[in-house]
């Protein structure tokens, strides 16, 4: 003999949503132009990888782009591993060029400058192979870099100051700071200024 199990109720949808659904907002355009915020003096220069018949070339920089400053004083490489985080960073007077080469990266810049049009404001940057920018970070502006993906990142800067060994113009904060709204080790959350995953 079968037995009916008892009728549970369970919440219909209104029409052809679920109760509480709410539509993302805009975060690109049609020609694929992410619709940010920039914190006041970032730039952001996407590039398109050209496929040649041996593999693709990627444009990292050139001078006529037009990004301040043009001086580039070094150019180096860092390798981020799987999951890797390097954060955060700041610097009194250089300015950073950063660009990833290979991999993917989540770059985040935030905004502690009191003077600045932008205090208080997050930047968050999808990029690596799929999608290389070149990303101008300013002067107190803070950064950090976290490998999204599942193999090793590269990680290009090309700085307008060269590293100075005797008195470096680098601070540091943890990860986990409390002094910036962003943690790389939660969960994501909206975060003010970002509309969307782009």
């Amino acid at each position: 003999m079968r037995v009916r199990s008892p009728a549970r109720k369970i919440a219909r949808p209104t029409g052809k949503f679920l109760l509480g659904a709410k539509r993302d907002a805009q975060s690109v355009t049609r020609d694929w132009h992410v619709l940010r915020e920039l914190i006041a003096g970032v730039e952001v220069r996407e590039v398109k990888n050209v496929l040649k018949d041996n593999g693709y070339l990627t444009e990292i920089w050139r001078e006529d782009w037009g990004l301040r400053p043009s001086a580039v004083a070094q150019v180096f490489q860092a390798l981020i591993e799987p999951r890797g985080i390097s954060a955060w960073h700041v610097h009194r007077h250089a300015t950073d060029r950063l660009f990833a080469s290979h991999g993917r990266l989540k770059i985040v810049l935030y905004d502690a400058r009191s003077d600045s049009a932008s205090s208080g404001r997050i930047n968050v940057f999808h990029c690596g192979t799929a999608r290389p920018m070149l990303i101008v970070v300013p002067p107190g502006v803070w950064h950090g870099v976290h490998n999204v993906g599942a193999g090793t990142a590269l990680l290009l800067n090309l700085p307008d100051r060269a590293y100075a060994y005797d008195a470096p113009d680098h601070w540091r904060l943890p990860p986990d700071t409390d002094q910036i709204p962003y943690s790389f080790t939660t969960a994501a959350r909206p975060l003010r200024g970002d509309p969307g995953q782009f």
